[in-house]
């Protein structure tokens, strides 16, 4: 074991590997060099728990354990459909969970990669085609829509490897020769490459060049032309996937001002012949930074989540605040009421209300007899600081009889903040009345924008606070 501190790490379940990274003294990214760790790939997943997803982390854990020890922070990178379902191996941290679309734009964004606002995370893994369409504002990231195609039995990478087995005359299930034709494909991705560009640039020529042999698996000749053909099942697969996103595709994709930006990763979009129908479709893909392998993408982007080198930008990481009026023994003192802790506000996300003990707090729009508004001012503070940075004033205007309501914060999808007040005094549906009655209207809002939430919250870094407050 290890005497240096401890790390922190990232890892990335797959189908065939387990990918566990760290980030050097310099902040790049790079797998960790465990034993038996396939280069480029990870740790392979033995056959007896391929599938098994939990079993698969919790071996690539205890590996990683053994000879470093346990990591000072672990994130743990999760498809949108696994996000639910956490580890529960007793002897690892509790990791903080990153979607895959989160993880490989955190690897851009540390690069300061121009990527839109806009975006296409393309997955294109073993298991499964996704595309995530997402949409940026500031430094904040959503994910609005995700669609998947599995092929059935075997996966998306699974269907390509079965097609190019049954050409071949040879069997798809028999794990020899699943990781013959693996390293097979690895030791000659340059020469097929080579030959499929060849063949998409010269039809004329096409049928000659599908004779060439490029690799042999189990004593049996595999041709260009099999394995064109054998990528049909990406393509489709990919084409089903859009095909779940009703408007993402455009007629001529590179002249579209206005299309998303696409970024391609996973170990299928090392196919230059798959990126091309993808660039046919949507529009060249932005190039990965450093010239990152598309299967690393995503752990190397949780690695620099887990380092702390860039924050997710799934979640708002610093808390909320609103500055108040008290009276306290007949004498009035300003005070805060914490509004959003810090993690919780998400673009185009749900109104976060100020809670205390599970309940919401009640804060009076003005003074008692409703003469006046109240000037209310918002404050970002880092976790661990005391100071905090006012990032916004809001002007209430009078209730007119000094009601009080609930306060909130909700970022809009554009990424502007807005202070949201819900006035007291009405039901909440299916909360405060019978099951039987018609639901009642919600509580009347309403929401005064204050514009957007700062990544640094630091007090110098933004104007000073005037000490005049009504």
């Amino acid at each position: 074991m290890t005497t240096s501190p401890a790390p922190a790490i990232a890892i990335d379940v797959g189908t065939q590997f387990v990918r566990i990274a760290w980030t050097r003294a310099d902040g790049t990214p790079e797998l960790v060099p465990l034993t038996g760790t396939v280069p480029g790939e990870g740790l392979p997943i033995p056959d007896d728990i391929r599938g098994d997803r939990e079993a698969a982390l919790s071996l690539a854990y205890t590996a990683y354990r053994e000879h470093f020890g346990p990591p000072r922070q672990l994130v743990l990178v999760v498809r949108p459909q696994d996000r639910d379902a956490p580890p529960t191996d007793g002897g690892m941290p509790k990791p903080q969970l990153l979607d895959t679309p989160y993880a490989v734009l955190a690897l851009l964004r540390h690069a300061r990669t121009r990527i839109g606002s806009r975006l296409l995370v393309c997955d294109l893994g073993a298991s499964a085609a996704e595309v995530a369409e997402c949409v940026a504002a500031g430094w904040l990231v959503a994910v609005t829509r995700v669609a998947r195609d599995a092929h059935a039995g075997g996966g998306y990478g699974g269907a390509f490897d079965a097609a190019v087995l049954d050409g071949a005359g040879l069997p798809h299930d028999d794990p020899d020769v699943l990781r013959d034709l693996g390293r097979a494909r690895e030791e000659n991705a340059r020469r097929l490459e080579v030959t499929l560009d060849r063949m998409a640039a010269r039809p004329d020529q096409a049928d000659r060049l599908a004779d060439t042999v490029v690799f042999e698996v189990a004593g049996r000749e595999i041709t260009a032309g099999l394995v064109y053909r054998a990528l049909d099942r990406l393509t489709g697969g990919l084409d089903k996937a859009l095909d779940g996103l009703p408007g993402v595709r455009t007629a001529n994709p590179d002249q579209d001002p206005d299309r998303a930006a696409v970024i391609a990763v996973g170990g299928a979009a090392r196919s230059g012949a798959l990126l091309r129908h993808l660039t046919d479709r949507l529009g060249r893909p932005v190039p990965l930074p450093y010239g990152t392998d598309p299967a690393l993408a995503a752990v190397f982007g949780a690695a620099l989540v887990a380092g702390e080198h860039i924050k997710p930008a799934d979640r708002y990481p610093h808390e909320v605040s609103v500055r108040v009026h008290r009276t306290v023994v007949g004498r009035p003192r300003d005070g805060e009421v914490l509004v959003s802790p810090p993690g919780t506000l998400e673009l185009g996300g749900a109104t976060v209300f100020a809670e205390t003990g599970g309940e919401r707090v009640r804060v009076r729009r003005g003074p008692g007899d409703g003469t006046g508004g109240r000037t209310v001012r918002i404050l970002v503070r880092a976790a661990g600081t005391d100071a905090g940075a006012t990032v916004g004033v809001v002007q209430v205007p009078p209730s007119g009889d000094g009601a009080y309501c609930h306060v909130g914060v909700r970022v809009a999808a554009d990424g502007t903040a807005h202070l949201v007040l819900e006035q007291l005094g009405r039901s909440r549906p299916g909360v405060d009345q019978p099951d039987d009655l018609p639901p009642a209207a919600p509580p009347p809002r309403e929401e005064f924008p204050f514009g957007f939430l700062p990544d640094d919250p630091r007090p110098d870094a933004h104007p000073s606070d005037p000490q005049s407050e009504t």
